[in-house]
């Protein structure tokens, strides 16, 4: 019996020692005056975790040597950053974010003529033939396709044809895709999507560009209303639908 105790011990060891999980620590500050920025959104791109920094700037996230963190602030430019050994050995590290400049877009609005007669007014009025749907945890609805019933029958005949983009994107991104469901069940991540509008943070996890998101969703049937309006869950959301569809064509 003794003999097996210093092995029963190297092995119990060793098992603790795998599961331990790799932390990495740090402070936001703003590259202009070294004061800290509060409630910037950190992405672990390869483990798809996700954190955001406290009024001090300071954050903690499970990270690995090499794993890619991704910065992202409203008005600064996002970064990303690559953990080291020596992060990992002594420990907080400084990350600096540079403001961005914004130039004033011009905005044109157009108006509808109403003659204060609620039945005629209503025939003026544009409809936009689109279906609503929503999405658990939000609280309002949002365009997704059209109304029409061959709708889904579309996006199927779509998404099976092999020589549609929709099918070269998820055929050659298999580990990127299967990130979704992962981004789906954190919340740190879907707070960041649900305020977002660029989709900048999608595109450097899913490692795919803007155009190629737009391609996605127009060949899943969902109209350029939703595409233009639609925050990047809604966007998350409804390329994971359409990811879900293509892998049921695929098994059969």
């Amino acid at each position: 019996m003794k003999t097996y105790l210093p092995l029963l011990f190297f092995l119990l060891t060793g098992i603790l020692s795998a599961q331990e999980v790799d932390i990495v620590a740090g402070t936001v500050m703003n590259a202009a005056n070294d004061k800290p920025i509060e409630n910037v959104h950190i992405v672990n791109l390869n483990q798809v975790k996700g954190s955001t920094t406290g009024e001090e700037g300071e954050f903690k996230l499970q990270a690995t040597v090499n794993d890619t963190l991704y910065f992202s602030y409203l008005g600064f430019r996002s970064i990303r950053v690559r953990v080291t050994n020596d992060w990992l050995k002594y420990g907080n590290v400084k990350v600096k974010m540079t403001e961005l400049g914004f130039d004033l877009e011009e905005v044109t609005v157009t108006s509808n003529n109403l003659t204060g007669y609620l039945e005629i007014d209503a025939k003026n009025i544009p409809i936009y033939d689109n279906y609503r749907y929503s999405i658990s945890g939000l609280n309002s609805g949002y365009e997704g396709g059209d109304k029409s019933p061959n709708a889904v029958t579309k996006a199927l005949r779509s998404l099976s044809n092999p020589a549609d983009l929709v099918y070269n994107i998820f055929g050659a991104r298999p580990k990127q895709m299967r990130k979704l469901r992962e981004m789906k069940k954190d919340e740190d991540i879907k707070d960041l999507l649900r305020n977002k509008f660029d989709r900048e943070t999608l595109m450097a996890l899913l490692q795919v560009n803007r155009a190629e998101i737009d391609e996605i969703l127009n060949n899943c049937n969902y109209s350029e209303d939703f595409m233009r309006t639609a925050n990047d869950l809604q966007i998350l959301n409804a390329i994971n639908g359409c990811y879900e569809e293509y892998k049921v064509l695929q098994k059969n």
